[in-house]
């Protein structure tokens, strides 16, 4: 049996990333109502890339940009900024906790996706797993009621891209240095969001407003790297059922700044989405412990 020695320093530095992405989204939903999106975005890479690239090439030169797999570096921030965009979008007209509930059916999405590459058979139980997370989204959307409408399908689509890159980063976290991962991530969106600022151009005029976009800026350079870290001292069935945590932070976030309480079937949801979610992840994990791992010499 493969042994993870470090894996609850792992699972420390996933709670501290999804709490990052927790203070985040609720900073993204105040900023976005006053900052035009795309300029929202671009401040968000921006700050990412010049950070890094400020703190980490004076130490690493050349060598953070060596990698093995520059193309799935650049795919990798083209997926992560998809995801932001639709992200920021989803933010402007969803409550936190019930978009971020949303969101965390991505690991159920990983479980298919993952299994759909590999040609893996997916048992009757994970299929009633996958049917209680999705049920779970239907309860918080509810067809009919106050929340559905058009913006619930751009969380729906992030959840699709959002699987993508947690796939992606999980296999490129096994042999490329973390930090070059996110030097890469931070200048791809940072150039693909520059790409309509000549048509959205617009300083902010108020001091919490800038405020807000370097904090959106730091949050995320600080979570994303946290979580590539993460990825590199504990397998991604060990780390998932953790990442539910932020369903939490993201309610708390929500109801101390616009003072948001989900009602009782959007907790109904939420908790089936998260009791799903993280006993596939558990189930993923047994699997792994049950499989005889290859003696080394």
């Amino acid at each position: 049996m493969k042994q993870h020695p470090h894996a609850l320093t792992g699972i420390a530095l996933v709670l501290i990333a999804v709490a990052c992405f927790g203070v985040l989204d609720t900073t993204t939903k105040q900023i976005t109502l006053t900052v035009p999106l795309l300029l929202a975005l671009w401040f968000r890479y921006l700050f990412q890339a010049l950070i890094t690239t400020a703190i980490m090439w004076p130490q690493r030169g050349r060598s953070l940009l060596r990698t093995a797999h520059p193309r799935f570096q650049v795919l990798r921030g083209v997926l992560l900024v998809v995801s932001s965009l639709l992200a920021f979008a989803s933010l402007r007209y969803l409550p936190v906790g019930e978009f971020t509930a949303l969101l965390m059916v991505t690991p159920i999405v990983i479980t298919l996706l993952a299994a759909h590459r590999l040609r893996e058979r997916v048992s009757p139980l994970r299929w009633a797993l996958v049917i209680g997370g999705f049920a779970g989204t239907l309860i918080i959307v509810r067809p009919g009621g106050d929340l559905f409408g058009w913006a619930m399908l751009l969380p729906m689509v992030l959840v699709i891209t959002n699987a993508w890159f947690q796939i992606l980063t999980s296999q490129l976290a096994r042999t490329e240095d973390p930090v070059t991962m996110h030097f890469y991530t931070g200048w791809t969106g940072a150039l693909l969001a520059s790409l309509p600022l000549p048509f959205i151009w617009e300083l902010p005029q108020q001091s919490a407003e800038w405020l807000g976009l370097l904090l959106m800026g730091l949050l995320a350079s600080v979570g994303h790297y946290i979580l590539i870290q993460a990825y590199r001292l504990a397998p991604a069935a060990t780390l998932t059922p953790f990442l539910y945590a932020q369903i939490g932070f993201a309610m708390l976030g929500g109801w101390l700044v616009f003072s948001h309480i989900p009602d009782s079937w959007s907790l109904l949801g939420m908790a089936l989405i998260a009791v799903c979610g993280a006993t596939s992840a558990w189930l993923t994990a047994r699997e792994n412990r049950l499989v005889p791992q290859p003696v080394e010499p």
